[in-house]
């Protein structure tokens, strides 16, 4: 009898190892304590416990695989790694670049219309990659820190920029800056070299590391970044469908709470390197209306350029957000 039991117990744990499911996360951040690093790995415990440990996720942080942060989303369609956090998704899916246009979404409420209009798109162009888009979250507004002072847009004028995005040069160039583009590990020496004059990134983001090179902030809002949350195709069907909706539903509630801490920590931040000496200065008065008129051209200049498809995004977010 003791016999039976012994080997009934052994099925039963080997029944439970073969239906549990390992999965490799990747995240570009290198830094643990964000708040985009915390969210991924409460996602990771979350769902661990909430599918009483049948799905196991292992994050791995930024520059720990042998994965560019450009390639993440070609990492996670091609199985490399089944889940991942991309900041850098626009040069597979070059269509959600239209959330980032500079002056076209200028606040919370905008995004979140403009976003769920443009989502059935951008599900449809991440399955084309062989990739679920599962959610996301949102940085703060990218403005303007630099080593030279600065007081409205005009002073950008002949000097070097680091962007993001052709859509973040094509900002600077509008005010007679030039746009300079280099990877986030380049911008501390590019700022010492004088390579660079200053960068478009958020307190909470590429400020919180280069603070000490940039002691002037202007707090003009370009544009919006985001980072999207997704998951090789064949291993999300491979789960069950109850597995599924736990993991959209976590991601879902846990990529609100990143863009929630990530606003919280902009201020934090703010007042930090305020503290530190970084003189911030509010908008001047005429450079947002300013903007707007200089840059409402380029959105339909940009779409038509690159397609009906991105003419019928573009015209979904505008009809979204009423402009």
């Amino acid at each position: 009898m003791k016999l039976k039991m012994i080997v009934a117990s052994a099925v039963m744990a080997c029944t439970v190892a073969a239906h549990a499911t390992s999965w490799t996360g990747y995240t570009y951040s290198s830094v643990s304590t964000t708040a985009a690093v915390k969210g991924m790995t409460r996602i990771s415990e979350r769902v661990a416990s909430e599918t009483d440990g049948d799905l196991d996720i292992k994050i791995h942080l930024g520059k720990t695989l042998q994965i560019k942060s450009s390639d993440i989303t070609q990492a996670v369609g091609d199985g490399i790694v089944d889940f991942a956090a991309d900041y850098f998704f626009s040069g597979n899916v070059p269509i959600a670049r239209v959330l980032n246009l500079p002056m076209l979404i200028e606040n919370d409420q905008e995004w979140q219309k403009a976003y769920a209009a443009m989502l059935p798109m951008l599900e449809e162009s991440f399955a084309q990659q062989d990739v679920v888009l599962l959610g996301g979250y949102r940085y703060p507004q990218q403005v303007f820190f630099t080593t030279f002072p600065i007081d409205e847009l005009s002073d950008i004028e002949g000097h070097k920029i680091r962007v993001t995005s052709p859509e973040q040069g094509k900002f600077v160039e509008t005010f007679g800056g030039l746009p300079i583009t280099l990877s986030g590990s380049e911008v501390p020496t590019a700022l010492e070299r004088g390579v660079i004059d200053g960068v478009l990134t958020a307190s909470a983001g590429g400020a919180k590391k280069w603070h000490e090179f940039l002691p002037n902030n202007y707090r003009f809002a370009v544009n919006y970044g985001n980072s999207m949350i997704i998951a090789n195709i064949d291993s999300f069907e491979d789960l069950d469908k109850d597995e599924q909706a736990t993991l959209r539903d976590i991601v879902a509630d846990e990529g609100d709470k990143i863009s929630a801490e990530f606003i919280e920590d902009e201020k934090k931040q703010m007042a930090f390197q305020q503290s530190k000496g970084m003189k911030i200065t509010m908008v001047a008065d005429g450079d947002a209306q300013k903007a707007r008129d200089l840059l409402r051209p380029y959105w339909s200049e940009w779409a038509k350029e690159n397609g009906p498809q991105y003419e019928q995004a573009l015209s979904l977010v505008l009809k979204a957000i009423g402009k």
